[in-house]
């Protein structure tokens, strides 16, 4: 079946509205709103599976025709790069263009946690913002959050790190409004280091989170939630 169901439209209008009502007597907020329809198109759209092609129907938010996925992907990346010139500059945020019209941002640990923790910190939380306000308006794309740690302590510990941390992420950026059902994370722990272990400033850069912006292009919907490294 190519169309998403009469019932399933019914389904997400009358929970939709439902939410709306909720919101006009105060008792969630506006950004509550819009998050929390999002989640319930975005639970039903997201599960019509042609399992038949092997493909998403209707995914998340509709696919990019494959000529479309390069203007739309410069496009975030320009709105990125601007909202985010200070974290840059401050070598907080890095940006950086992959195969496959993939964005990466590389969230710095030092600034964004503690030490052996995977609580956000609380000065992080403006560019987390700016970061969800750019992907709440791109909607055609999955997020991939990838925690990694350095090699101090026991390999057990640090994979149950990174995916905490990883996670952390994940929740602040739902909670500013990007749709639950388009993100992953993972946890590498210390098996993917960028540089050596054997200096504070190696065991620095790795010591970071991962976060991959991949395009849900048309007729390979799929292959946008498949991990990309």
């Amino acid at each position: 079946m190519n169309m998403i169901s009469y019932k399933n439209i019914a389904i997400i209008s009358v929970l939709a509205a439902g939410i709306s009502a909720c919101a006009s007597d105060g008792s969630i907020s506006r950004a509550g709103t819009g998050a929390a329809v999002g989640a319930v198109a975005g639970a039903v759209l997201g599960h019509q599976v042609d399992h038949d092609k092997g493909r998403y129907v209707g995914a998340v938010a509709g696919a990019l025709a494959g000529s479309a996925v390069g203007k739309y992907m410069d496009d975030q990346q320009r709105e990125l790069e601007a909202q985010l010139r200070r974290e840059q500059a401050a070598q907080e945020i890095q940006i950086s263009r992959l195969a496959n019209n993939t964005l990466k941002l590389d969230l710095d640990s030092e600034v964004s946690f503690d030490i052996d923790s995977s609580r956000i910190n609380r000065g992080f939380y403006t560019s987390l913002n700016k970061v969800a306000s750019v992907l709440a308006d791109y909607p055609q794309t999955v997020v991939h959050i990838i925690g990694h740690t350095d090699s101090t302590g026991s390999d057990s510990y640090n994979q149950q790190l990174s995916v905490q941390r990883a996670s952390s992420v994940k929740r602040y950026l739902t909670r500013q409004g990007v749709n639950e059902p388009r993100t992953r994370t993972e946890g590498r722990g210390e098996s993917v280091p960028v540089a050596s272990n054997a200096t504070e400033d190696g065991r620095s850069r790795n010591r970071r989170v991962e976060i991959f912006l991949k395009p849900i292009v048309e007729g390979r919907e799929a292959a946008a939630y498949n991990s990309p490294v």
